[in-house]
């Protein structure tokens, strides 16, 4: 146990880190800042927010690469010889890189509504009417990408459940490869 432990232990909470601060950021502070008094001020506020969970955001996801390698490497005789490990391990790889993918597009998109903030907005994924067509657009991808990146956080931490849970050693037994 000890040789998995703390990569075990940075993997899940990174994922954990991905998955909080992105709920907290759709429903915490775009939502707080669609009732700011001064409508430049919402799009504003919340680009500042998400600029400021970047870093952490950008490290949490360095350090869950690194931890999730560090685990595969210290699984690789289960993966070899447990049916059904590195396809899950595959298939989970592929979930982390496309949230991570759509979470970087949604950075992107959150620069252009940054850049045009002083149009002033409805709320920080709701555009006024007369938003130019470059913040309209933005700002609807955004509303749709901030509840498609939790779905996939929240969906790699129930794949590292399953792999945790093919860890018991009843399963472990039924999946060796014989």
């Amino acid at each position: 146990m000890a040789g998995n432990l703390v990569a075990r232990s940075i993997h899940d909470l990174t994922a954990a880190a991905w998955f909080g601060g992105s709920l907290m950021g759709a429903i915490g502070l775009n939502g707080a800042t669609a009732v700011a008094k001064d409508p430049a001020e919402r799009t504003r506020l919340s680009s500042l927010g998400w600029k400021k969970w970047a870093p952490y955001q950008t490290a949490a996801f360095g350090a869950h690469f690194l931890s999730g390698l560090a685990v595969m490497w210290e699984n690789k005789g289960r993966m070899a010889k447990q049916d059904g490990v590195t396809r899950l391990s595959v298939y989970k790889s592929v979930v982390t890189l496309a949230g991570a993918a759509v979470t970087l597009y949604a950075g992107l998109q959150g620069a252009k509504v940054d850049k045009l903030a002083a149009e002033g907005a409805k709320g920080a994924t709701e555009p006024k009417p007369g938003a130019s067509e470059e913040l309209r657009s933005a700002q609807q991808q955004l509303k749709i990408l901030q509840w498609t990146i939790p779905v996939f956080a929240g969906w790699v931490v129930v794949l590292g459940a399953k792999h945790g849970e093919m860890q018991r050693p009843k399963n472990v037994l039924k999946g060796l490869v014989r």
